[in-house]
């Protein structure tokens, strides 16, 4: 059985990002793989160092109750590219909206998709 460290040398996907909202201005950590895993900061190397304390307890509460730690995602094949079939009506709608922003529908897709 695997011990909390060599999980914690794992690449596992994390995610830092900043939050302005009623509370004010910080930054929240997560690992993508560990569902419910997530810290916050006043910076992002606080929330870094808070996101490493909860991953260690999250893997050290699963792994003392017998549930399985997933591997890191990593490794994947993504090519970066997919096949998106939607409604006529849409794609004219973003065909025009890419049209007026001057950029191409596969820039104007990928704007959207960012937000």
């Amino acid at each position: 059985m695997e011990n909390v460290k060599h999980y914690m040398s794992l690449p596992y996907t994390t995610i830092i990002e900043a939050i302005n909202d009623e509370s004010g201005f910080y930054y929240v950590g997560r690992i993508m793989e560990f569902d419910g895993c997530m810290a916050d900061g006043d910076t992002k190397v606080e929330a870094l160092q808070s996101l490493q304390e909860a991953m260690e307890l999250w893997i050290e509460t699963k792994l003392a109750n017998g549930f399985e730690v997933p591997k890191p995602i990593q490794g994947t094949k993504a090519t970066g590219k997919f096949t998106l079939r939607l409604p006529k009506s849409l794609h004219h709608r973003l065909t025009t909206e890419a049209g007026k922003e001057g950029v191409s529908l596969n820039q104007y897709a990928l704007y959207k998709l960012s937000q």
